[in-house]
């Protein structure tokens, strides 16, 4: 069965959602991109905060809640339970734009929904700049500034953060899934299963700057999994979140059938290797692994999704659940 989101085109029905919405985040980058104006007159621990609230109101909470709570999406979790207001390194494989909601999702079980920083590209400055995410390009010499800009407050000023970090350093795509094969074969490297060869000088930068803050405590590892249909690693377009009602709801129930699940895995800061060799080693491990888990959540949405047909075939004489944590 294959994902069917054009049975719900409802463009008026996204029009009317994503206004609001616009007009919100409008507001909210227009206030960041002052507010790091007014250090002059202000602490900017203070601002700092100021720009996680209205982040975390105006924009983070306000689309997520469209997604989830307006859209019926279900937000499932394995693996570990992040813990409440810890500041951590977060690392991700990229799928789609909805990655964001899924993170977004962990980072509120931590309390952590208003302090998420995400790497970007330079070219989204606007906005971000006054919240403290690290905008990059791929030229080292002036990323490495950039990012001594930004972990300087969460060393210096002991700011909360979540840093998000989508390793791969692009989304994943059978094109790209087929360049990451090639180069790892070429340079004798593992290639992950349904992701692409992580890009390891970041991460390095980021663990070796952010483990000198003592209260940044742990490396959280999410491993972001999608279903629609038959069609695993399928997601929805940054459209389809807005515009598409009954995301998570099965056909049976009129819906559209997507799976979103988000697996957590927590590592203490100081068991992490002290070289850059090391850490490299430590990522390139984290993605192999990430590969078998992904695998092995296929088959077991497969498996659950023929115990429901031959359940249906019976009559529903038992009850078929896929037993995970709900958002």
């Amino acid at each position: 069965m294959t994902c069917l989101t054009t049975l719900f085109p409802h463009p008026l029905r996204g029009l009317l959602l994503v206004t609001p919405f616009l007009l919100s985040t409008g507001l909210a980058n227009l206030t960041l991109f002052l507010l790091p104006f007014a250090k002059l007159l202000l602490p900017s621990s203070l601002i700092h905060t100021l720009c996680s609230l209205i982040a975390g109101t105006l924009v983070y909470r306000f689309i997520q809640h469209i997604f989830t709570a307006i859209n019926s999406a279900e937000i499932t979790f394995s693996g570990d339970t992040p813990l409440p207001n810890e500041s951590a390194i977060v690392i991700s494989n990229h799928v789609a734009w909805s990655d964001f909601y899924l993170v977004q999702a962990a980072a509120d079980k931590a309390n952590m929904g208003g302090h998420t920083r995400y790497f970007a590209k330079a070219g989204l400055k606007w906005g971000l700049w006054g919240m403290g995410m690290p905008t990059v390009t791929r030229e080292w010499t002036r990323d490495k500034r950039e990012l001594e800009r930004v972990f300087r407050g969460v060393k210096e000023e002991g700011w909360k953060t979540w840093l998000v970090s989508f390793s791969e350093g692009s989304r994943f795509t059978p094109e790209k899934y087929l360049q990451s094969r090639l180069w790892c074969r070429q340079n004798s490297k593992p290639q992950p299963e349904y992701l692409l060869y992580p890009r390891t000088r970041g991460f390095i930068a980021t663990v070796q700057h952010l483990r000198k803050a003592p209260h940044v405590k742990a490396v959280y590892d999410l491993t972001l999994a999608y279903q629609c249909g038959e069609e695993f690693q399928k997601a929805p377009t940054m459209w389809e979140t807005i515009a598409v009602p009954k995301l998570s709801l099965t056909r049976e129930q009129g819906g559209v059938g997507y799976r979103f699940h988000v697996h957590v895995r927590r590592f203490p800061i100081e068991e992490l290797p002290g070289d850059a060799a090391g850490l490299a080693k430590w990522l390139e491990q984290r993605w192999v692994e990430k590969g078998r888990w992904l695998e092995a959540r296929r088959l077991r949405w497969a498996s659950v999704d023929v115990l429901r047909k031959t359940d249906g075939i019976f009559g529903g004489m038992g009850r078929v659940v896929d037993e995970d944590s709900r958002t």
